[in-house]
């Protein structure tokens, strides 16, 4: 697919500077001689400038919240450089701050719209939910934040041993961690996720998961299993979640999916069969839904379905269908 990387958080070329990750006294004299930029993250949020929710607020080096959550040995993530001579971006998590009176994150709804200010943080920056900001990044920034909240979940998610159930510490910028005990490395895990645009003639499947805002319809999709192909996993999850048979499958274009630490392959296929039978453990619903149905989703004027979030693949791959450019 030839317009594959313009979906939100694909490749921005960015250099990621890894054999800096090997090298601690290289990285921090590369600090010093091109200087750095911070990226905050509180509790998986980024710090962005709140006016617009459209950019990234990046503080230097010594700003005093940096250098204290430095102090306290909070995490930092190396996350590497736009250009050969341009400062290195890090990310910093300052997780134990508690955001006396205001709003906390609401965890339990499918969208946190809460926004919250850092008295020694710039005025007009706050941090926010990355799904509320992810299509008005630039893509340098969408890059940057989605490798940051991934790197962030994965040592939230794995800070003990799993070979002997240690603590483990974090090491080479973020990238590993390693076993004081056993002396064991662990690396950062990416979680292989299809997503399928299936059609049938004139029309494309669509489904929706309990607990999804009202009238929201996306592509299905499903976690890759050990020893399968994403061919084998495109036709094993459209089956289990609807009874469709599908037939032939082809590769469309990937995203990076930091909710926690996904990829998304996806990938388009040719249903054979055409009556749904859906698993209520799965999903909610599925239909089929026509091209031009597809359309007034898109547009907001659909009286049922609301087209899939602008930023998620989903929604990049029905724009393109809609448009003819799959190929």
């Amino acid at each position: 697919m030839k317009h594959a990387e313009e979906v939100t958080f694909g490749g921005a070329g960015l250099d990621r500077l890894a054999l800096l990750r090997e090298d601690a006294e290289a990285l921090a004299e590369a600090i010093a001689q091109r200087g750095a930029e911070v990226i905050l993250l509180w509790r998986g949020k980024p710090l962005v400038e709140d006016d617009s929710l459209s950019r990234l607020c990046r503080l230097p080096v010594d700003h005093p919240v940096v250098t204290a959550a430095g102090a306290v040995g909070a995490a930092r993530y190396l996350l590497g450089a736009e250009t050969a001579e341009g400062p290195v971006i890090l990310a910093q998590d300052i997780s134990d701050w508690e955001p006396a009176g205001q709003d906390a994150i609401l965890p339990d709804v499918f969208l946190d719209e809460t926004l919250q200010h850092h008295p020694e943080l710039p005025r007009a920056s706050g941090f926010a939910e990355l799904r509320r900001l992810m299509a008005r990044l630039s893509r340098v920034d969408a890059e940057l934040v989605a490798m940051a909240k991934a790197l962030h979940s994965w040592h939230e998610s794995h800070g003990f041993c799993a070979a002997c159930g240690a603590r483990s510490v974090m090491s080479k910028g973020g990238w590993q961690r390693d076993c004081p005990a056993c002396k064991k490395p662990h690396f950062p895990r990416t979680d292989p996720v299809v997503i399928m645009l299936i059609t049938r003639g004139n029309s494309v499947l669509m489904g929706r998961s309990p607990g999804w805002p009202e009238r929201m319809y996306s592509l299905l999709a499903g976690f890759v299993e050990p020893g399968e192909t994403i061919e084998a996993a495109v036709r094993r999850e459209v089956y289990e979640e609807t009874q469709i048979e599908v037939g032939a499958v082809g590769y469309l274009a990937s995203q990076p999916w930091p909710f926690p630490t996904s990829l998304m392959i996806g990938c388009r296929g040719e249903a054979l069969s055409e009556e749904i039978t859906i698993d209520p453990k799965e999903i909610e619903d599925a239909l089929w839904v026509p091209r031009e149905e597809i359309m007034q989703a898109m547009a907001g004027d659909h009286p049922r379905i609301a087209a899939a979030r602008k930023g998620a693949i989903a929604h990049f791959l029905l724009r393109n269908w809609l448009a003819d450019r799959l190929e």
